[in-house]
């Protein structure tokens, strides 16, 4: 059962245009309504926002259209990029019956590129539709005969057209004027003269859109695998007394090795600032830490410094710039958290209380989540200085933007102004158009979206509660269809505060389960660190880790599990893999989900027309995976074969790029998935029979 239903039409990779025509100009004054009407046009974002894509992201561009009676029409697109060229594509209708056209476009230049869809009365698809019929039958055949002269007359009379196309179109009207049945017959079903028309349509009725904006941003935007670690846990020592010595950016910086290794594209960190000492969290979330606990990284702010500064512990600003060389080297970008809140020791408290909401009693409001409180956390008050609040907040942004930031994971986004976040992106696109902000929205759908729209290039979403089959049946192709045009998914498995009882009580093969549809349903995808590891005991009653590393150091060996086979580093790094080697996996729009016999395993496919793959072939992925880890499943999958270019029936050879078996399939294939041995069978279409 597929998620996107209709034939897909044939795929450009750039711009590739049909000749340049005027714009349609028909469109009535006094009416919402053009002469031929267009409707749904997309790529569409809510609340009249920009959309957005990518840089390699294939873009599908529909409308519907449709005119009155029987005559045909056809529909264009009309794209202009950032440097001001202008091109024009042809769109193909989709479903017979739907009005629904569409072309898939993937656009290389980053900015901000404009488009409007067209459609026009196709007067020769028309005319020869309408000949066809009649002519076969005898009916009206010196009318059609003349009809065609005066059409291909006039097509001939356009300048636009190349000289001998003209000459061809001025002699098929004159031997069509002699009214001749065969002749008629022949210029209507004619495949050369269709393509002339295809590409130069003859038309007097036409409508256009109003004109969108779409943003195309580097790729790094829409694709990318993120891994989360804490800088002070990396290199982190116990000392005789017991207490346990910070690990620093230049001893952090020896795990960047390990992380670029496994294939992870960002190293993403949680704040980096000094924490503050009033009421200061201890082990679990305790309210008595010791003089050794060093306190939540988001409770930020103390004498040191703000959110401008470094934790002590750390290092100095210039460790922190060689800790970016060093992943910059490796091939990984940083990502650091921006967490809009304070610590009661911040600078801010003093200089800018109006920066808070104060209580009757004096005191300033500490942050809740309730049941969760956060007595070492003020929030922060967009409502009494907003104009000076945001400069400081874009100081913080540009100042670590010059340290070589560029992507920004933002701690609870949907607690402050959507205006907010409006306006702040928008300015730090004026100052670094490459800048990537990732918005930590666990929350209502209305507000998620917003950010989404507002200009937050990525998300984190609900994919953690999603773990049946059907919830993530649903989750998934919402993703790919409902709102890809504006929201860019980042499938994080885990967090410091997400463990979810399907980890909890899953086993290690919930670990490889949630990893495999993580990598492979979303061009983006992430792990915290501990997720190779198996760590899997929460902290009771709750859906965090138990000894969380947000309030203590975590002491871990990496090389000795995965010395020992007790890590899952070796296959995080084969999807790592498998991502970078099939561009499909670097799309989200392509996910198709198909069908099978069990209510636990989940099936899904997303492939990639060659016209995307820089000169590959195309590319088609299968993943199958049984999604209950304490089961074997036995059962038959069901694959829309169509969507890749395979007839149903017909069979072809597919190689599981986990474990490299070989088979033949078709589109009814039996499975059997262990969950304790081989959860998930990932899906290369080799060969076709």
């Amino acid at each position: 059962m597929a998620a996107r239903s209709g034939n897909r039409p044939a795929a450009l990779r750039s711009p590739a245009q049909i000749p340049l025509r005027p714009r349609a100009v028909d469109n009535r004054d006094d009416t919402q309504t053009g002469r031929i009407p267009l409707s749904e046009p997309t790529p569409h974002t809510p609340g009249g926002f920009a959309s957005k894509a990518f840089v390699g992201e294939v873009v599908p561009f529909r409308v519907v259209a449709f005119r009155e009676g029987h005559d045909r029409i056809g529909a264009q697109l009309r794209l202009t990029s950032p440097d001001g060229a202008e091109t024009l594509h042809r769109l193909t209708a989709l479903d017979d019956g739907t009005d629904r056209w569409q072309t898939e476009i993937a656009l290389d230049l980053p900015g901000v590129w404009h488009y409007r869809f067209e459609a026009f009365a196709d007067d020769y698809t028309t005319w020869a539709h309408s000949a066809r019929v009649k002519i076969e039958v005898g009916v009206d055949v010196a009318v059609m005969s003349a009809l065609g002269a005066e059409l291909f007359t006039r097509a001939a009379a356009e300048k636009l057209r190349p000289a001998a196309e003209r000459r061809r179109l001025t002699a098929l009207a004159a031997t069509l004027a002699t009214g001749d049945a065969d002749t008629a017959l022949a210029a209507a079903t004619d495949a050369q003269i269709a393509s002339l028309f295809a590409a130069r349509p003859l038309f007097t009725l036409s409508s256009t859109t109003a004109e969108q904006a779409l943003h195309v941003e580097r790729t790094r935007a829409g694709v990318g695998a993120w891994y989360e670690f804490f800088p002070r846990s990396e290199g982190a020592a116990e000392l005789p007394d017991g207490t346990i010595a910070s690990g620093t950016f230049r001893t952090a910086a020896k795990r960047l090795d390990a992380v670029a290794a496994m294939g992870f594209d960002v190293a993403y960190l949680p704040p980096i600032h000094p924490i503050g000492r009033t009421h200061r969290k201890g082990p679990n979330n305790t309210l008595d830490a010791g003089p050794g606990d060093p306190g939540s990284p988001w409770a930020i702010g103390a004498a040191e410094g703000g959110h401008d500064s470094v934790h002590p512990d750390l290092g100095t600003l210039a460790d922190f710039r060689s800790f970016a060389r060093r992943a910059k080297k490796l091939g990984l970008e940083i990502a650091l958290d921006l967490a809009l809140q304070a610590s009661p020791d911040h600078p801010w408290v003093k200089q800018h209380p109006e920066w808070f909401t104060t209580l009757p009693d004096g005191t300033i409001a500490y942050a809740e989540n309730p049941p969760k409180k956060y007595q070492d956390i003020y929030p922060l008050n967009f409502d009494n200085d907003p104009e000076g609040l945001r400069e400081e907040v874009l100081h913080i942004v540009t100042h670590w933007i010059e340290q070589g930031v560029h992507i920004f994971r933002v701690d609870n986004p949907h607690t402050k102004p959507l205006w907010f976040w409006e306006w702040l992106i928008a300015q730090v696109k004026t100052i670094d158009p490459d800048v990537v902000f990732l918005a930590e929205a666990f929350t209502r759908p209305a507000p998620l979206r917003a950010l989404a729209a507002v200009g937050f290039q990525q998300s984190y979403t609900y994919f953690t509660w999603r773990n049946t089959k059907r919830e993530l049946e649903e989750f998934l192709a919402s993703l790919a269809t409902e709102t890809a045009d504006y929201l860019r998914p980042n499938l994080f498995v885990n967090t410091p505060d997400i463990l979810t009882e399907y980890l909890q009580f899953g086993g290690r093969a919930a670990y490889r389960i949630r990893a495999a549809i993580a990598a492979t349903a979303a061009p983006t995808y992430g792990v915290y660190s501990g997720y190779e590891l198996y760590e899997n005991v929460a902290r009771p009653g709750s859906e965090e880790n138990i000894d969380n590393e947000k309030y203590e150091y975590k002491l871990r060996d990496f090389d000795a599990a995965e010395a020992s086979g007790d890590s899952l580093a070796p296959f995080l790094r084969r999807l790592n893999e498998i991502r970078r080697a099939h561009p499909a996996l670097g799309q989200l729009r392509n996910l198709d989900v198909h069908w099978s016999d069990d209510d636990s395993i989940l099936v899904y496919s997303k492939h990639l027309d060659a016209a995307f793959t820089a000169g590959t072939g195309s590319d088609t992925i299968i993943v199958v995976v049984n999604v209950d880890p304490h089961s074997v499943r036995e059962t038959t999958v069901h694959l829309d074969t169509r969507i890749w270019g395979i007839e149903p029936g017909q069979s072809y050879k597919v190689e599981d790029l986990i474990t490299g078996s070989v088979w033949t399939w078709s589109d009814h294939n039996f499975v059997r998935l262990d969950a304790f041995t081989e959860p998930v069978h990932i899906l290369t279409v080799k060969e076709r029979s």
